[in-house]
């Protein structure tokens, strides 16, 4: 076996695909552009790099779909999901990372790697041989995105991402603020003390409004549209569509005391999650903007508690792409024109850091596969990652295809179990229990093809 894989970009699709290919012992070079080109977003050349929040979200495998995808890359010794365990911060229910940390274990496990090779040169083109991986993410060079739009034959599909706040802890009043995970969720004082709270009265809320619609917002360039992945809007979007809306999302109250003022009942309620080990930074959670940054420092300090608050990193907005992947690729992930090249991670239309690397994991295992000489097949559809690939493969209708989260809405149902919203507990657990066995058999097949 002499054949290379090239995997193109060293986020978490791209580590995570170098990772599963090497260790089936395929000889992998991974091409990364930073830090030589830098994008909007990025601050380092390290694989693995956190750009926006730092939470893999719900790490419950048993009630939670994102769970469920932590769960199979464990069970697949997946490298994003070790790294991830190894730096994790108190977060309740939710897995969160020390993110610099994390990032350098991700380098150093990649870098210390035998049948691993790195390239710090920019790839500009589809090459027409050898096996390939595209991961280069949302934040594709626009010379490889023009390359990819020549090829398909399509323009790119655009949305626009927004990016969070980072608060220095140092400068947060805490006696307005206080420690407490929603609902106290987790099973330590850390867990269920692992967020920031800053509580906000009816008129302090009303007047948060006003100035969020009223403040400075990026201007997009002519022909560009605000086409916002529904999961990630800016706080100011989410404002426009109803006074209420930021109330019953990223600053719903429900599940919180304030102890400084127990019998007084919140309005609404702020949120920040640990950014580091340390302690010493926090982002605001669900605060995605596109307001300018005069703007923001004067709208965010109207939040208790943030008054006198610094910003280690004030939001932005960027945009990104994503290809139409259900009239593009196969059930491979490979570019039906040219199959010798996959594509991974949030340019095929999934969106979180876990979904990303799950399609790595994927692409990373078929692509080695097909080096060796052998076929393998996705996942059964009754997994995360099978409903994954599915989804954005042919599951998804081309014409509104936009980035998706995993969700159980993607998985085929079960029968004999109570629908609605009652009967979702019980749902929810059998559809993790039968994508365990499922999953397990998946691995297991190729551990005999391996042997």
């Amino acid at each position: 076996m002499t054949k290379e894989l090239h995997i193109v970009g060293g986020g978490m699709a791209g580590s995570e695909a170098a990772w599963q290919a090497a260790n089936l012992g395929v000889r992998v070079v991974l091409h990364e552009m930073r830090p030589k080109v830098g994008t909007f977003a990025h601050q380092t050349g390290n694989f693995g790099e956190m750009v926006c929040s730092n939470s893999f979200r719900s790490d419950d495998d048993e009630q939670n779909a994102v769970g469920l995808l932590h769960w199979e890359m464990r069970a697949s010794k997946g490298l994003i999901m070790a790294s991830a365990d190894r730096h994790k911060l108190p977060a309740g229910g939710a897995l969160a990372v020390d993110r610099e940390p994390f990032a350098e274990h991700v380098t150093a496990a990649l870098k210390s790697h035998p049948n691993i090779e790195t390239s710090y040169e920019e790839v500009t083109e589809l090459p027409d041989e050898g096996e390939w991986i595209f991961a280069t993410g949302p934040l594709t060079s626009p010379a490889l995105g023009e390359a990819i739009a020549r090829e398909t034959g399509t323009d790119r599909l655009a949305f626009f991402d927004a990016i969070a706040p980072i608060v220095y802890a140092e400068s947060i009043d805490m006696s307005v603020a206080w420690m407490q995970s929603r609902y106290d969720k987790g099973e330590t004082e850390d867990e269920q003390k692992a967020y920031l709270n800053c509580p906000m009265s009816k008129d302090q809320y009303e007047a948060f409004i006003d100035a969020l619609l009223a403040a400075d917002k990026t201007e997009f360039h002519e022909g560009e549209t605000a086409g916002y992945f529904d999961g990630c809007l800016p706080i100011e979007v989410m404002a426009e569509r109803g006074r209420e809306t930021l109330r019953f999302g990223p600053m719903k109250p429900i599940g919180l005391t304030n102890e400084h003022r127990p019998d007084d009942k919140p309005y609404a309620v702020v949120q920040l999650r640990r950014d580091n080990k340390l302690g010493t930074l926090y982002n605001i959670v669900g605060f995605q903007t596109k307001m300018k940054y005069g703007a923001q420092t004067a709208v965010f300090k109207m939040i208790p508690g943030l008054q006198d608050a610094s910003f280690a990193r004030l939001g932005g907005i960027h945009r990104n792409t994503f290809l139409n992947s259900p009239t593009l690729l196969d059930d491979h992930m490979r570019l039906r024109s040219k199959p010798n090249i996959r594509f991974a991670g949030q340019v095929t239309g999934v969106e979180g850091y876990v979904e990303s690397a799950a399609m790595g994991l994927l692409a990373g295992r078929m692509a080695a596969h097909t080096i060796m000489g052998r076929d393998l097949a996705p996942p059964p559809f009754t997994t995360a990652m099978g409903a994954l690939i599915n989804h954005i493969t042919g599951g998804a209708d081309a014409k509104t295809f936009q980035p998706m989260n995993v969700n159980f809405g993607l998985f085929p149902p079960l029968e004999g179990l109570r629908g609605g919203r009652k009967g979702r507990k019980e749902r929810y657990k059998g559809y993790t229990v039968r994508a365990k066995v499922d999953f397990n058999q998946w691995l297991e097949a190729q551990s005999s093809c391996n042997a």
